[in-house]
């Protein structure tokens, strides 16, 4: 083979290693937008006190069971509270303990090799992040901290909220971590806008704006709140689904994107529900294993009322193998 067709294989080879994570999302991107051909799914998921599951984000527990938080209206007190649950099926959910008032948008990150859980919300007043670190599920399920931060407002006098955790690094515990956070803040005290930050030693925190993540839903025409998301890594390729409101005000409008961040492009989800709903939300992702031990995912979206369809607003629940 002459050194020219050397260099044109190992070109092509290149490129295709360049393209196949492209387009290895292609089947998971059908599978989250394909919630009615879904292995299983749960419209207005409720645990087992008929709490509503809002804003669920799910992982695997280390016994191969499931662990959610969530939030709920309190209507007496007209305060959101943060539940965590646990499940052994992904859809039948059991309360376990309640954060208390002013506690929504939660999020929950699993430290490998038994370090614990970090768990992250919204808190009012004054919105900002709030970090709880536990030991262990015993005393996440019981509520027991072992480690509690409250971030300072930084980009926005108004509010700064709904985190994500893209990962927890230990040095050798909790007081010498780094995490790393995705969140928004309340740009001009009018719209959310993406940052990210960084929790140091559970005790130190900065953040700044995200303008790449922005940039390609505002490209796309919104021109409302870009807020809550999740991450993920598939194909060795970072993704991200984020919620991006069209019009201002408008929850019909909502709507959930795939953000690539290597290229930094963002695709709107065409996703389908047995009934047709239109309007999406708060979104959340988590690759796992299934209860039939299959790998897949399980994700969340909020359906707002003013684009449900009959049946089908509030929190959904909906899982598919891989």
């Amino acid at each position: 083979m002459s050194a020219i067709a050397v260099v044109a294989v190992l070109a092509a080879l290149l490129a295709a290693r360049a393209i196949a994570p492209q387009e290895n999302i292609t089947g998971l991107r059908k599978a989250i937008e394909n919630v009615a051909g879904a292995a299983a799914r749960r419209y207005n998921a409720r645990d087992d006190t008929d709490r509503v599951m809002d804003t669920a984000k799910i992982v695997q527990d280390s016994t191969g069971g499931y662990l959610a938080v969530y939030h709920s209206l309190n209507q007496a007190e007209g305060r959101f509270h943060v539940s965590v649950a646990t499940s052994s099926d992904l859809l039948n959910w059991t309360f376990r303990h309640d954060f208390g008032p002013g506690t929504h948008q939660p999020t929950i990150h699993s430290i490998a090799d038994g370090g614990g859980y970090v768990v992250a919300w919204e808190q009012d007043p004054d919105n900002h992040l709030a970090f709880r670190y536990f030991r262990n599920q015993a005393d996440l399920l019981s509520g027991k901290a072992e480690r509690s931060f409250d971030a300072p407002q930084t980009l926005s006098d108004c509010a700064e909220g709904t985190p994500n955790i893209y990962s927890v690094e230990l040095d050798s515990d909790i007081d010498k971590s780094v995490i790393d956070v995705g969140g928004h803040y309340f740009w001009n005290c009018d719209r959310d806008r993406q940052q990210r930050g960084t929790l140091t030693d559970f005790k130190s925190w900065t953040a700044a704006p995200q303008p790449q993540v922005d940039a390609p839903l505002l490209a796309a025409g919104v021109g409302g709140n870009i807020g809550d998301r999740d991450d993920f890594t598939y194909a060795r390729r970072d993704y991200l689904l984020i919620e991006g409101q069209f019009v201002k005000g408008d929850f019909g409008t909502w709507r959930t994107f795939l953000y690539d961040v290597r290229a930094g492009s963002a695709d709107q989800l065409a996703i389908k529900t047995d009934g047709g709903s239109t309007a999406f939300a708060n979104p959340s992702i988590t690759l796992l294993r299934l209860p039939d031990g299959s790998a897949g995912f399980v994700a969340g979206l909020f359906l707002p009322s003013e684009g449900a369809a009959p049946g089908e607003s509030g929190q959904l629940i909906y899982y598919a193998a891989l």
